[in-house]
């Protein structure tokens, strides 16, 4: 199993003191939220996403890709009524893979709830239609680059789109590129009625990436999510990608939640695999 670190986890640390301790607690893989380094993708540098790579094969570290992709930006939306804001979205999609691959990395998670929840009027089915639509647009530079877009269903709590596995899944059909797959997170997988160890095997095919954390907004291992099930799943169906941990409540700390997320998910895999 291949684990990795979201570095915004590492809150206002130097870039490079939060690369070293995430190799220190036994990750090999750092996931990069553009807007710890620019609010704006197109504002990095060449300069910086080299250094940023060197930052992180200094330490041993492969940079996964990126995710948080328009947290922090304005004037981008993906089932907005405005075509021109979509096109817009859709050539910031190139832009955020022209990135992702200047810094070593082949993953754009796509999360970011605010800019793409359906507006007033707007059916699921028609924005799914946009959604598809704009990331048919940006797809040619992603398979050129060997870049793939992950879409990230969230659940209720995040808005109003891509609220299961089965609706991100319709979204990868529809746009029908081979660089652009399914992204799963546990705790928006928690939100649905099937256990996430049967969504996991129902959605192997086209799954891409994957985030671990608790319901509780922490790590895994912090709430009430037993992750033996979870790791026994991905050991069935031969998952190779990275099991990256996301926090968004840092309140154990920064150093418990790195530490203490790995050596969880460490022991749980220790268990599937005895099981």
């Amino acid at each position: 199993m291949k684990y990795a670190i979201c570095n915004e986890t590492f809150l206002d640390w130097p870039i490079e003191r939060g690369f070293a301790f995430a190799r220190e607690c036994g990750y090999t893989g750092i996931e990069i939220a553009p807007f710890t380094i620019s609010a704006d993708v197109r504002e990095i540098s060449a300069a910086r996403r080299a250094e940023v790579q060197r930052q992180a094969e200094a330490e041993d570290l492969q940079v996964v890709g990126l995710h948080w992709l328009l947290a922090k930006t304005t004037g981008f939306h993906l089932t907005t009524d405005d075509v021109s804001v979509r096109r817009k979205t859709a050539e910031y999609l190139k832009d955020l893979a022209r990135c992702c691959r200047d810094m070593g990395g082949s993953v754009l998670v796509f999360g970011s709830p605010l800019q793409r929840n359906l507006p007033d009027g707007v059916s699921h089915d028609e924005g799914l239609a946009r959604a598809a639509e704009a990331i048919q647009f940006a797809a040619p530079l992603l398979e050129e680059l060997d870049v793939t877009l992950a879409v990230e269903p969230l659940g209720p709590a995040e808005g109003n789109f891509l609220l299961t596995a089965a609706d991100g899944a319709r979204l990868v059909e529809m746009v029908g590129s081979p660089n652009c797959r399914l992204h799963l997170d546990c705790k928006a997988m928690s939100s649905e009625p099937t256990p996430i160890p049967d969504l996991i095997r129902q959605y192997k095919s086209l799954m891409v990436h994957f985030h671990a954390n608790d319901p509780n907004r922490q790590g895994p291992g912090f709430g009430e999510l037993d992750f033996v099930p979870i790791f026994e799943a991905l050991g069935e169906i031969d998952y190779r990608g990275w099991v990256s941990v996301e926090v968004f409540d840092y309140a154990p700390g920064v150093e418990r939640l790195a530490r203490e997320s790995m050596e969880y998910m460490q022991d749980c895999v220790e268990q599937a695999t005895q099981a």
